[in-house]
């Protein structure tokens, strides 16, 4: 019970210290969100009214009080994108950009992890150096220019891939939304017809998020695997007459199972982040395009609610990776 009350007091020191610097960072910005309502028209007076109801003629630290306030009754205040609550705005947009980042880490770990295997145990021959250089052009190549070149290629000229958007406008509003992702809904609807078009215009934008998500952990894989086969007990079980596909993946893997699942957890809170980009891109209406809009308006009650989504995806995808540990390391339970 202390451990896990340690465990909670840092979580909620962690997200209140995040909220405060996004707070105050969120003040001292150019933007005022003020003129976003009123208008650069508006005279002093409205200016000034409009001030006071938002609260923005407070000093910082009552503001910030008062926004704790809100916050621990469940209200993240109203956005000025919307005028709908910012709690329900985040469930609207938050599961396209799970849809979209969950399809796009399949793609990085079922792609990733073999290549990064396979580089590791062909070191310095011409399979290593391929797998190498597409990790260096997927990391450094930037991600809104794989956007566009496959917009170009496989929209414009091949017409493979849906444009912009999440489903073509001829289904869209024909699927219950149960779950707000769009495949799981319409194939638990029976509805083949729109999961064909939604798998068609997720295709693209989750491949090249993928892309991105296979570069890091393919080189990362490669690095965890090249200091395993280079311990004694790899040497031993050789030794022995194993075959090199159990001492592969049989010994050197599973040593390296629980780093995978660290560098795979964050890299699905990369993507859920990181996705802004492609979201715009693409025109996809996710949490991404909601974040970077609300930035731009200088809505700090949408800003703030997305930050602190992101603060949670990241502890709890930490606390999650944590837990496999003890599951699949017996060393760490104690």
């Amino acid at each position: 019970m202390r451990h896990a009350g340690q465990r909670l007091a840092t979580v909620l020191l962690t997200l209140l210290g995040l909220l405060f610097l996004t707070f105050v960072i969120g003040r001292v910005m150019p933007l005022d969100p003020v003129l976003s309502i009123v208008g650069p028209d508006a005279d002093r007076s409205t200016y000034e009214q409009v001030r006071q109801q938002l609260g923005l003629d407070r000093p910082l630290a009552v503001q910030f009080g008062y926004y704790l306030r809100d916050l621990s009754h469940g209200d993240l205040g109203k956005a000025l994108l919307t005028g709908h609550p910012v709690r329900d705005d985040l469930a609207r947009v938050l599961p396209a950009t799970v849809e979209l980042a969950t399809l796009a880490i399949l793609i990085g770990t079922l792609v990733g992890v073999p290549l990064g295997v396979y580089a590791a145990t062909r070191r310095g021959r011409l399979g290593d150096h391929v797998v190498r250089l597409i990790s260096l052009f997927g990391h450094s190549t930037p991600i809104f220019w794989f956007g566009m070149m496959g917009l170009l290629v496989f929209y414009a000229w091949l017409g493979w891939a849906g444009g912009g958007g999440r489903i073509d406008l001829a289904y869209d509003g024909l699927v219950q939304s149960r779950t707000g992702l769009l495949l799981v809904d319409s194939a638990m609807a029976g509805e083949w017809e729109v999961f064909q078009s939604a798998l068609r215009f997720i295709a693209l934008p989750a491949g090249i998020l993928g892309l991105h998500a296979v570069a890091y952990i393919s080189r990362m894989t490669r690095s965890f695997m090249l200091a395993q086969l280079s311990q004694e007990y790899i040497l031993t079980a050789r030794v022995k007459g194993l075959s090199e596909t159990a001492v592969v993946w049989r010994h050197a893997f599973r040593n390296i199972l629980v780093q995978l699942l660290t560098i795979v957890a964050l890299a699905y809170g990369g993507l859920l982040e990181g996705a802004v980009l492609i979201e715009t891109v693409f025109g996809w209406p996710g949490f991404g395009q909601y974040l970077t809009s609300s930035l731009l308006l200088g809505d700090m009650n949408a800003v703030m609610g997305s930050v602190l989504v992101v603060g949670i995806v990241f502890v709890a995808l930490n606390l999650l990776s944590d837990a496999l540990y003890q599951v699949f390391d017996p060393r760490t339970r104690s």
